[in-house]
C-alpha cells in the first residue's frame, strides 16, 4: 500500500540513514556470538537498542530514531538471530541469558549508563534488564508493550486475534490437526523442532507469517511470509521463549517488579489498533509506573515502521537529547 502524503510527511522526521562507524563480534559465552554495531557520534550519549521477536534481529531502519550527531547508536543481534552466531540456536538461550549479554555488551563498550530503546519483545527485555540493572539505565523508551502474561499469549495465540481475522487464523491453523489446537504453542513447538524438516519448515513460516500479517494496520490479510532463514530463526526462537514462559519467575514478574524502576523516567508508545500487543499491557505498565507517561496513538497498529509511531519514537529521542 502506497503512503499518503500525509505519512510521508510524518516519516520525514526520521533522520537519514547512518552507517555504523563499528562492526564487532563479541563472545557472549556458552557458544554464542554476537553481531554489534555502532553508528552516529562515537563521543555521543549512547543509547542501545533491543529489537523484537525473540528472534527477529536489528536492521539498519533502527538507526534512524536518533539523530547521529548526538546519539552513539548501539544495535545487536539477539542470540540465535541475524548476524550472531550460532543461527536459529535455542541452546543456552533464555531470557537472563540475554539481560547478561546486554551487559556484557555494555562492558566491552564501556559504557557506564545508557538509554535503552525497545518495542515488543525488545520492551519486555528493556523492562527485565532494567529491573536487573536499574543503575545502568538513563531512560526507557517502550513501543508496543509485551508484557510476557500468558493472558497476552492467549490473545494472540488463544484466538483473541483471531476473532479479528478469521481468514488469516484459519491459515495460522491449518498445519496443526484439529485434535492439536487447543495449545497451539505446544502444537507448533513439537513440529518446530521435530525430525521432519518440511513440515517444521512449513510451520515456520505459517506462525511468522501470522505476526508479520497483523503487525501494520495497512495490512489487507495477505499472508506475508519472508525468507526461509528468516522464519525458521524467529518461528523457532520466539516458540521456545513462548513454550517456556519467557523463562520469568512467575507470570506477572515485570509488574510485581515495577517498583524497582519507577525511578527511571520512561516513555510508551503504543498504537491504538495493535493486535499483537493490544493496548491494555501498556496501560498497565503506565499504571504501575507512576512517572511514565503513555502515548496512545491512533491509526497505528504494532509495528515500529507505522508513521506515527515513528514519529512519536523520533521526538521522544529528540527532546531526551535537548535535555542531555
Amino acid at each position: 500500500m502506497h503512503e499518503s502524503a500525509d505519512e510521508k510527511s510524518i516519516r520525514a522526521r526520521l533522520y537519514p540513514p547512518v552507517e555504523p562507524f563499528d562492526r564487532r563480534m563479541i563472545d557472549a559465552g556458552e557458544g554464542h556470538t554476537l553481531y554489534v554495531e555502532q553508528s552516529g557520534n562515537a563521543k555521543g550519549v549512547p543509547v542501545v537498542v533491543l529489537h523484537g521477536g525473540p528472534g527477529g534481529g536489528c536492521s539498519p531502519a533502527m538507526r534512524r530514531f536518533f539523530n547521529p550527531h548526538h546519539y552513539r547508536i548501539i544495535l545487536f543481534d539477539q542470540r540465535g538471530c541475524g548476524r550472531s552466531k550460532p543461527f536459529a540456536s535455542v541452546e543456552n538461550n533464555t531470557t537472563w541469558d540475554l539481560v547478561r549479554d546486554i551487559e556484557t555488551i555494555r562492558k566491552e563498550l564501556e559504557i557506564e549508563s545508557w538509554h535503552v530503546f525497545g518495542g515488543s519483545w525488545g520492551a519486555t527485555l528493556s523492562l527485565i534488564y532494567a529491573i536487573e540493572h536499574p543503575e545502568t539505565v538513563k531512560s526507557l523508551t517502550l513501543r508496543g508493550v509485551f508484557l510476557g502474561r500468558q493472558s497476552e499469549l492467549d490473545w494472540f495465540y488463544g484466538g483473541g486475534a483471531g476473532a479479528f481475522w478469521p481468514d488469516v487464523w484459519q491459515r495460522f491453523l491449518e498445519p496443526i490437526p484439529e485434535a492439536e489446537q487447543g495449545d497451539l504453542i505446544a502444537a507448533y513447538h513439537k513440529r518446530l523442532f521435530g525430525n521432519d524438516a518440511r513440515e517444521a519448515l512449513t510451520c515456520a513460516q505459517a506462525w511468522t507469517a501470522w505476526e508479520n500479517t497483523l503487525a501494520s494496520i495497512h495490512s489487507e490479510g495477505a499472508f506475508y511470509v519472508p525468507n526461509n532463514a528468516f522464519c525458521r530463526a524467529f518461528a523457532r526462537l520466539e516458540n521456545h521463549y513462548f513454550h517456556k514462559k519467557l523463562f520469568l519467575e512467575g507470570d506477572n514478574f515485570i509488574l510485581e517488579n515495577a517498583a524497582k524502576i519507577a525511578h527511571i523516567p520512561t516513555k510508551i508508545v503504543q498504537g491504538r489498533y495493535d493486535m499483537i500487543c493490544p493496548p491494555v499491557s501498556a496501560h498497565a505498565l503506565a499504571t504501575a509506573l507512576t512517572k511514565a507517561e503513555l502515548q496512545i496513538v491512533g491509526l497505528s497498529g504494532h509495528a515500529l515502521s507505522e508513521p506515527r509511531i515513528s514519529a512519536a519514537l523520533a521526538e521522544i529521542m529528540d527532546d531526551i537529547a535537548q535535555q542531555s
